[in-house]
């Protein structure tokens, strides 16, 4: 007889990681509750996405003095900013007074002015004026500036971190930069040229469970795999992200024309957790794909593809219709499916297909990606859930 847990967070953590083991080859997947119950979508919220790097856009966006970018992390609205010293910053985009929202979308300014009550903040995040405020009492606007974020420009993009104290991207992610340099020489010169956006109705980490694994790929994605040379295919984990390396666009396929490719090898990396880069047969390009969370089974997803113009050419037009009309449909049918399946009593976890040499058919990079995601459970005490280190099968 087992002794039940003595409160309802302790009952709810029990499962959550058992079965999972270090050894790929010995593992289960993480428990379903994971996936569909509302309480682990806010631990998901507070403890991996609001502490974790977040892409927010290619560095050409915020490349000149004045430009900005307003965006959504965890629910919480940031922008970047450069300013006129040159210096990419970021800030809580709240104002200090009733805080409202301070910018939307991207674009230009000289200055932070609020649309509420016309606070302006200069672009370093200093109050500078406030409307009929003269005959307030100790009230200096010298003591109020704006909430800083964590901001890095790394490997071409721009990322932030809410949590204060997170180490820097680039000492977290090892040799990424220099992987991206390797791959993606041209990065800083290709231009945004088009975005695909879905909404998916999939827990966002089932969506990256199936981007991380190709073990699907021969039965699931018959012209991906007339595109990449499956034989060649090859996962590497590393700390905070993994690779997934082949030969592609060599020869005639299924899914577009590659004649011309200059570009002829599919060099992707998924970085924690939840955004991955891409570099597909063609001319020069970069596709970065951004899932985000947006409830326990409902997902955003953006594909933004920077290429060497800002019109695609036609093979390009080609690859973007094969992505949106043929992989993307066929990837959203199969996590949908899952989610469904992980809403019956019919599933609780399953057996995680791994090999030894790191295959492209291997789900040793899921197991990666389930393992960081239990190490931050383990972290959540903060968010009323206890360490799960005792659900872990690590005997």
């Amino acid at each position: 007889m087992t002794n039940a847990p003595k409160n309802d967070a302790a009952r709810r953590a029990v499962g959550i990681g058992q079965g999972w083991h270090p050894d790929a080859a010995r593992s289960m997947s993480l428990h379903t509750d994971a996936y569909t119950k509302d309480e682990w979508f806010e631990v998901d919220q507070r403890a991996i996405i609001a502490a974790s790097w977040q892409w927010i856009c290619h560095g050409e966006k915020l490349a000149e003095p004045g430009s900005y970018v307003a965006e959504t992390v965890a629910d919480m609205g940031i922008v970047a900013v450069r300013g006129t010293d040159g210096v990419l910053r970021c800030f809580y985009n709240v104002c200090k007074h009733r805080a409202h929202h301070l910018l939307e979308g991207h674009g230009t300014t000289k200055n932070i002015v609020c649309p509420y009550h016309a606070w302006s903040y200069d672009l370093g995040g200093q109050l500078r004026s406030a409307r009929h405020t003269k005959h307030l009492v100790d009230f200096d606007t010298a003591n109020i500036c704006l909430d800083e974020v964590q901001v890095e420009e790394f490997g071409g993009s721009v990322f932030v971190n809410l949590d204060a104290d997170a180490p820097s991207l680039a000492e977290q992610s090892g040799d990424l930069g220099a992987e991206i340099a390797r791959w993606v020489p041209d990065v800083a010169n290709l231009t945004f040229a088009h975005r695909l956006t879905y909404e998916i109705k999939s827990n966002w980490k089932n969506v990256v469970d199936n981007f991380l694994e190709c073990y699907h790929c021969h039965i699931a994605h018959k012209d991906f795999v007339s595109l990449v040379d499956m034989d060649t295919y090859t996962v590497t984990t590393h700390d905070i992200y993994s690779s997934h390396m082949a030969e592609a666009g060599t020869s005639d396929n299924s899914a577009y024309d590659v004649s011309d490719a200059t570009v002829t090898d599919h060099a992707v990396w998924w970085l924690w957790p939840n955004t991955c880069l891409m570099r597909y047969p063609g001319r020069g390009n970069l596709i970065v794909l951004k899932i985000i969370p947006a409830g326990p089974d409902r997902t955003f997803e953006t594909y933004d593809f920077y290429l060497e113009s800002a019109e695609p050419n036609e093979a390009e037009l080609e690859s973007i219709r094969y992505l949106d009309e043929v992989l993307q449909v066929e990837d959203i049918n199969l996590v949908e499916s899952v989610q469904r399946g992980m809403s019956t009593p019919a599933f609780t976890q399953g057996r995680i297909v791994a090999d030894p040499v790191g295959s492209g058919l291997s789900e040793h990079a899921l197991h990666h990606f389930h393992g960081l995601v239990l190490e931050h459970y383990d972290q959540c005490k903060a968010v009323g859930i206890p360490a799960l280190n005792s659900d872990r099968g690590e005997d």
